[in-house]
């Protein structure tokens, strides 16, 4: 038996935590499509790739946020998400309200 005064909803995430996320979000997916549209950019895959890996590292903190379904390991700094997986967390955030 469960006493439902010994159980506590759980609290609501900080609103200000999650608009700096999208903020920040919205920084890195400006910053990529600067990277992809530069030709002249030194070092440009490398720049793309750590970009890239902070997008998803963020991205995926999002959906823990959101509490969405996500991988638990942290991304390491060789990983990245696949692209179809990228795409569902993206269309499960905008979903649930999120804008980046």
């Amino acid at each position: 038996m469960v006493w439902s005064f010994l159980t506590r909803p759980k609290p609501a995430p900080d609103p200000l935590v999650t608009l700096r996320l999208q903020a920040r979000l919205g920084q890195l997916a400006t910053e990529l499509r600067r990277v992809e549209e530069d030709p002249s950019l030194y070092a440009r895959a490398h720049h793309w790739f750590a970009v890239q890996n902070a997008y998803d590292a963020l991205l995926r903190e999002a959906c823990r946020l959101a509490e969405l379904p996500t991988d638990t390991d942290p991304l390491r700094a060789s990983e990245r998400s696949a692209a179809d997986e990228r795409l569902r967390e993206e269309l499960e955030l905008s979903s649930r309200g999120w804008s980046w």
